[in-house]
């Protein structure tokens, strides 16, 4: 359809007033909010600062609403979303609702962001055991490891690296196996289109704060319809029930569908943003901001290297995503961060290496501005 989509960063950056002020290269950290999201965050505020809780009852519509636009961005069903404060409780719900028995085996891999290792090494206390691969190992590893495994865990795309996982493949492993298959997608929803049935996904977690532009504090939670009755809500309150809202009945039949894992009052104003926002990246269509992300992460990836920095990792067409992650021999890694920072372009330094992750709405002269910065 021409040239990234007609120039997409183009037609949508005065949605995004953050490029007022600096280059935000930094969508894998904390990302800014977009115009829909801050104003729907400011009308709620604004509603509850006038009229106090006169309107809860359209508030509670953005709970139904924010599971529906996830479901649709996923290709899950509304039923199969609950909402949560963030990826590590997502995870944490999973790790903690298994049933869990001496023997049962994991395979989890080295790469890994904390929030995807300390849930499932916590178990090891139960006598489950842990088999660590690696992300980018050969395949056949992994098919090895996946037999007789009860649950493999894995990031979409991996925080430093940026290794993008070949979800498909390795959701066939688990369905061959029998294995759980669960994924952390906080790196890559948002931007890369993500298909939940056609991976074979039983259970998935994001918060919203990073490639969805979101809030900080509101995530999601998809647990496939027919494993739900295998994973018991390991925080328990007055919402996880069925008729919660009648305060007078007492019956402890959990919801009959993925709010079982919602246990209580959930951030309303958080819900009300990731809302607007994933419904603004939709109406977009993640496809087009997927082609935007991955060329300026490519522009990226190939100007640093031609000033003689060191890549992280091998990018290819298979595992791209939207983290670059650079450095350069006899320069301080937190030197390169702050020039770029003083010169009004955010990074992120992580374990030695500057971290580059550039959402839609950057432009080619942003990348250019940030290469001529660089020491």
């Amino acid at each position: 359809m021409g040239f990234e989509q007609n120039n997409i960063w183009e037609r949508y950056r005065d949605q995004f007033p953050v490029t007022k002020n600096l280059i935000h290269l930094n969508h894998a950290a904390v990302a800014p909010l977009s115009k829909p999201a801050a104003d729907a965050i400011r009308w709620l505020v604004n509603d509850c600062e006038q009229y106090g809780s006169l309107n809860y009852d359209v508030w509670m519509k953005s709970y139904d609403s924010l599971r529906q636009v996830t479901a649709q961005l996923i290709n899950a069903q509304s039923s199969e979303i609950a909402i949560v404060k963030n990826t590590s409780e997502g995870i944490a719900t999973i790790a903690n609702g298994l049933d869990w028995k001496p023997g049962d085996r994991i395979v989890v891999f080295e790469e890994e962001f904390p929030s995807n290792q300390y849930p499932w090494q916590r178990l090891q206390s139960k006598g489950v055991t842990l088999e660590w691969l690696r992300a980018d190992g050969p395949v056949e590893k992994l098919e090895q490891a996946a037999k007789g495994a009860r649950l493999v865990a894995i990031s979409f795309v991996q925080f430093l690296t940026g290794f993008r996982a070949d979800l498909e493949t390795i959701g066939k492993i688990c369905q061959q196996n029998g294995c759980f298959f669960f994924v952390d997608a906080i790196q890559g929803m948002g931007y890369y289109p993500l298909d939940v049935q056609k991976c074979n996904i039983h259970a998935l977690a994001a918060d919203g704060h990073k490639w969805m532009l979101g809030p900080e504090g509101c995530g999601v939670l998809y647990v496939r319809a027919d494993v739900q009755d295998q994973i018991e809500p390991f925080e328990f309150g007055w919402t996880n029930v069925q008729n919660y809202s009648d305060y007078g009945q007492r019956t402890l039949t959990l919801r009959s569908d993925a709010g079982r894992y919602e246990p209580g009052t959930l951030n309303t104003v958080g819900i009300y943003g990731l809302e607007a926002s994933i419904r603004f990246l939709l109406s977009i269509g993640i496809e087009s901001v997927c082609e935007a992300v991955l060329a300026r992460t490519k522009e990226i990836h190939d100007g640093v290297r031609e000033r003689g920095y060191d890549i992280l990792g091998e990018r290819t067409p298979s595992n791209e995503s939207g983290i670059v992650c650079f450095r350069k021999p006899g320069l301080d890694f937190r030197m390169i961060h702050k020039q770029l920072k003083d010169n009004g372009i955010l990074t992120a330094p992580r374990a030695g290496w500057v971290r580059a992750s550039p959402h839609f709405y950057i432009s080619p002269a942003d990348v250019q501005k940030f290469l001529s910065v660089l020491p």
